[in-house]
């Protein structure tokens, strides 16, 4: 009863779009477009189903088996297992540990159910690499296949932008451009993305914030012809084959520490909400789920609308975990669709008034839904580097900000004698000063990261100008 099996039931599945006026696809056209072209997210019509048979066997398979088990109901009949079989090992061979996504205690000494899954072990020391890494091999598999190419845009927080920068460096059909707030990413994080050398790489530092940039890239998308005459596609989480492969280590976190009818819970530091999305879809797809916990920084719109029904835009301040210094997830429109009983119509209307009025009434059947599967909760800055100073203190162990948001929050609830996988999306050395400053020392440094120093860097620097951005897109793209 392997999960061929079972979830190809669903042996063609489609795709549509939060906003039900862009034609249903399959998945290598959601791969290409990223953005649907009436400007929603897309999401399977219906979700491939696991048994706690399927679950079960998990807990035998090696990452990359369950992976491919997982991934391909989902990408049928674009993409046939084998090919996906060998993408996905070769992507998970870049890993530095051999589980690629290892899981351990939290701690020792205090009686807590609480756990790390560390998703920071691929190329660039970050969580994006697990989608990314598949993700840059899927579109050259499907570009090759159709004699085409892509100008990949994308907007970046800190650590999308690296991630997509490894994975498309140097890969035949592809050019990457990505826009990243100036000043509002860490030296660590601009580096990895600056000092990439590869003709096909192109970093455009914007004088903004992120939802700036993530903004012109959904401007860019959604003029049609621009979009279409410059072949663009997406790596940002937009793009449902990031969420997609996100979800392949709820799965093998969950085969790790509880049994395959055993509900587990996860707390996932939250900017754009495609991770913990991901979460959700593992739940869809048959996981038991006790909750999942969104953990904010002080940029805490979700947290807010969670506890208040109401979500409202406000300034993004920096932090010390500049990855979630986000007012506007893109991924929860996905979940206001599927709480929504898939209303487009309603959902259309809603995304228009955030976006123009900066507030959105969540109505009171989607809001008691959201809180039946999800918890909530915000640390501050002083809060984090008190979490990191304490998990060192005690353990000896260095935690990066934004994974020590999901610790401070997790510790807020009641594990329902179940156990809490807090996500850690970021090897502490990418914030080196955020972890010296509490802990008094600077974490070890992999000499990958400590190499960068003596590189020089490549950026163009661009106002929050779409028509400047457009003009840099089109000199690329010819």
């Amino acid at each position: 009863r392997g999960g061929r099996i079972v979830a190809a039931r669903l042996e063609n599945v489609k795709y549509e779009s939060t906003r039900g006026k862009a034609p249903l696809l399959e998945f290598a056209d959601v791969l290409l477009a990223g953005l649907a072209s009436d400007g929603g997210l897309y999401v399977p019509t219906e979700f491939p189903k696991f048994t706690p048979a399927d679950l079960e066997s998990f807990r035998q398979k090696s990452y990359s088996e369950v992976a491919t088990q997982v991934l391909t109901p989902l990408v049928s009949p674009s993409i046939d297992s084998d090919d996906l079989a060998k993408m996905v090992e070769e992507s998970y061979t870049t890993f530095r540990h051999p589980e690629v996504v290892p899981v351990r205690p939290l701690t020792t000494e205090r009686n807590e159910n609480l756990f790390l899954a560390e998703l920071f072990w691929g190329p660039t020391f970050s969580f994006k690499d697990v989608a990314l890494q598949l993700l840059g091999r899927l579109f050259e598999h499907e570009l090759s296949r159709r004699d085409t190419n892509v100008t990949i845009v994308g907007a970046t927080s800190g650590d999308t932008g690296s991630a997509a920068i490894e994975a498309c460096r140097d890969r035949d059909g592809i050019n990457l451009i990505m826009l990243h707030p100036r000043g509002r990413v860490s030296e660590i994080q601009r580096r990895q993305m600056t000092t990439v050398e590869s003709a096909n790489i192109h970093n455009v530092a914007i004088d903004g914030t992120f939802d700036d940039c993530q903004d012109l890239v959904k401007a860019m998308f959604a003029d049609t012809a621009f979009r279409d005459s410059h072949r663009l596609g997406a790596v940002n989480s937009i793009n449902w084959a990031r969420v997609a492969a996100q979800t392949v280590y709820y799965f093998t976190t969950a085969s790790k520490l509880v049994g395959p009818n055993e509900p587990i819970s996860f707390c996932v530091p939250t900017g754009n909400f495609g991770n913990i999305f991901a979460g959700y879809i593992a739940a869809q797809m048959g996981l038991p789920l006790d909750r999942l916990i969104m953990a904010s920084n002080h940029n805490d719109i979700l947290t807010r609308a969670h506890l208040s029904g109401v979500m409202e835009i406000r300034e993004v301040r920096p932090s010390t975990s500049p990855a979630m210094d986000i007012q506007v997830s893109s991924n929860f429109e996905r979940l206001l669709f599927e709480l929504s009983g898939k209303d487009s119509s309603w959902l259309s209307e809603a995304m228009r008034e955030f976006r123009t009025e900066g507030v959105l009434a969540l109505p009171q059947n989607i809001l008691e839904l959201l809180r039946i599967s999800f918890e909530a909760g915000a640390a501050s800055d002083q809060q984090v580097a008190e979490t990191i100073s304490e998990l060192h203190s005690t353990q000896h162990d260095f935690l990066d900000p934004h994974t020590a948001v999901g610790v401070n929050v997790a510790r807020r609830f009641d594990s329902h004698n179940s156990p809490i996988a807090v996500m850690a999306t970021a090897h502490p050395a990418k914030f080196e000063t955020a972890v010296a400053d509490a802990t008094g020392l600077n974490p070890p440094q992999p000499e990958e990261i400590a190499a960068l120093a003596g590189i020089p860097e490549r950026c163009t620097e661009l106002g929050d100008d779409l028509n400047a951005v457009m003009e840099f897109v089109s000199s690329v793209s010819q």
